[in-house]
């Protein structure tokens, strides 16, 4: 059986919190690493870039008011400089980045990562589909085009944020696409340690585990650390210096049949952990059990999924004809038709 290999790396380190620029010039030092090392995809954890906002954990609204403009002006574009910055590091040192960030889109932010390819640069930005819990406050919505697995040279790539992985219509949307390679960003596991298991890395990390089984596909997990810097800046009294503790690094990489593929850091160790992905192994997986193929039943269950992006305005100029608004030339029929078409609604005859 033809074998393709690649030697893939994950990030398990703290971000410069807050801090765009030296958190890039940090990325850049982790990416030239992966490359020296032979590396050719290296996985950063969620919002890494300028840093995961915290703060929305651990106090209200308006008392995180106050990291709100930073951290505002600290989120990059999807296609701006820094991104552009990222790209050009990819190509120089031939290795694939998939990034997690916290986009800055017009006066809205959202959860993201960006797929970057050392030979076009920029394949994706995609966007969580749903902020967790209190991140909604900071955070808006991705939609179903932010659910693709991309063709690539290195192997069908996909990616998703955190408990995006507890989601079982969204990942099996991302199964049925064939993927080989998965990012499963995470930002840490310091939160309520002790007090809320669900948010542990007992069962995230069981949860990036699954879905390389669910999925027969390679899991790469990178994942935050939590600094000290961090809790003195987030935390002003004992109880938030309780909430939010320094450390929960828990990144790992998972092969097609759940097996762990590398030795974990110390969680409050910063660093990369590498493993070779022969993607010749997913079928002996699939030949197991495959969900979306020879393992499933469509006739008792499917899933109906809309992988169009939703767009805040559609302007519909063919609606009212031409010319300004006291000088309309109803629309032709060929134009309504298309005009319906597109939004897949039914649109009457005029009457002549």
């Amino acid at each position: 059986m033809s074998s393709t290999i690649i030697r893939a790396a994950v990030v398990q380190a703290a971000p410069a919190f807050l801090d765009l620029e030296r958190g890039l010039q940090k990325a850049i030092r982790l990416i030239e690493e992966a490359a020296a090392a032979g590396a050719g995809l290296i996985a950063f954890p969620e919002c890494w870039l300028p840093g995961y906002p915290w703060w929305a954990w651990l106090d209200s609204p308006a008392w995180g008011m106050q990291f709100v403009g930073r951290h505002f002006e600290n989120c990059m574009t999807a296609d701006g400089a820094e991104a552009q910055r990222l790209a050009q590091c990819a190509k120089d040192n031939g290795i694939w980045v998939v990034m997690g960030y916290s986009e800055r889109a017009a006066g809205s932010l959202y959860i993201a990562q960006l797929l970057i390819s050392p030979e076009t640069g920029i394949v994706a930005a995609r966007r969580k589909l749903k902020a967790t819990h209190v991140e909604r406050t900071i955070f808006g919505e991705g939609d179903g085009s932010d659910l693709k697995v991309h063709e690539t040279p290195i192997g069908n790539l996909g990616a998703l944020c955190c408990w995006e992985h507890i989601n079982p219509l969204s990942k099996y949307a991302m199964y049925a696409q064939n993927e080989q390679i998965h990012v499963a960003a995470w930002p840490s596991f310091s939160l309520y340690s002790g007090a809320a298991y669900a948010l542990g890395p007992e069962v995230n990390l069981a949860a990036s585990r699954i879905y390389a089984v669910e999925g027969q596909c390679f899991v790469l997990a990178p994942c935050g650390v939590v600094s000290a810097e961090m809790v003195e800046e987030l935390c002003d009294t004992d109880t938030k210096r309780q909430l939010l503790q320094p450390g929960g690094g828990h990144a790992m990489i998972f092969g097609p049949d759940g097996m762990p593929l590398c030795e974990p850091l110390a969680p409050d160790q910063e660093g990369l952990l590498y493993a070779d992905l022969d993607l010749a192994m997913i079928a002996y997986a699939k030949a197991a059990a495959d969900p979306t193929g020879h393992y499933s039943r469509p006739d008792v269950t499917r899933l109906l999924f809309n992988p169009t992006a939703n767009r805040h305005v559609e302007r519909l100029p063919s609606a009212f004809g031409q010319g300004g608004p006291r000088d309309q030339k109803p629309a032709s029929p060929a134009d309504q038709e298309k005009l319906a078409t597109r939004l897949d609604i039914e649109i009457a005859q005029q009457e002549t």
